[in-house]
């Protein structure tokens, strides 16, 4: 469950304010809006990378207001996927398990399992530099969910991705979901992709957010 209880947030001369939202526990949802409504700063708000002025984040029932990022219980993947050029793919996945100190052979275990199940165990040992946006975005994934976070963040995950490539990620979002209990809140703004996805659909207009989709509930296999 993500719970967003009238928060405020302040960026500059850019400010949301009494923002309320609830995807419930498993489910998808997926938030729409124009470029500078304020969808990014939301996403930074619940995994604590934006302080909130006001109201209170609410994950999984607990409340994490003032929690910091890594106390969260958050996997987030943001629009640039921010890879470390220095760092291969394998140290990508390892990266969140290294820093809650996993055990080595633990982490080996779940960086193997990761790799397959994303389709990259053959780029183990590249670096992001020559990765296809597809391969990169997989990446990023598997280093958000490498922990098994109960909640995944998605900023624009399919924006720079070929038509190709979109429908493969279209159908390993929906495997991820097979995968375990994972509520996730997916930002973009393309309406296509959106009630491809969601289960939940949301759109922030002036600074408010409305659940636009009652009927569009599905079960994590799509249907």
């Amino acid at each position: 469950m993500i719970s967003l209880n009238q928060i405020s947030v302040h960026q500059g001369g850019f400010s949301l304010r009494n923002i309320t939202l609830d995807v419930p526990g498993g489910a998808y949802g997926v938030l729409m809006g124009r470029t500078g409504s304020g969808k990014t700063t939301i996403l930074e708000a619940i995994c604590g990378l934006r302080p909130i002025a006001a109201g209170s984040v609410r994950l999984m029932g607990r409340d994490v207001t003032g929690l910091k990022p890594a106390a969260r219980g958050v996997g987030y993947v943001p629009q640039d996927m921010a890879l470390f050029s220095t760092l291969t793919v394998r140290d990508h996945l390892a990266f969140s398990l290294v820093v809650r100190r996993w055990g080595r052979a633990a982490v080996e275990a779940r960086v193997e399992q990761m790799a397959e199940f994303l389709g990259i165990s053959h780029l183990l040992d590249r670096k992001p530099h020559g990765l296809s946006g597809g391969e990169s975005q997989r990446v990023a994934l598997g280093r958000a969910l490498a922990a098994q976070p109960e909640v995944l963040l998605l900023d624009e995950p399919l924006s720079a991705l070929d038509e190709d490539t979109r429908g493969e990620m279209h159908a390993l979002l929906r495997a991820i979901r097979l995968q375990g209990p994972l509520t996730v809140l997916h930002v973009t703004h393309n309406r296509a992709e959106a009630e491809s996805l969601a289960d939940r659909l949301f759109e922030i207009r002036d600074g408010s957010i409305q659940h636009v989709s009652p009927c569009l509930a599905r079960g994590p296999n799509g249907t």
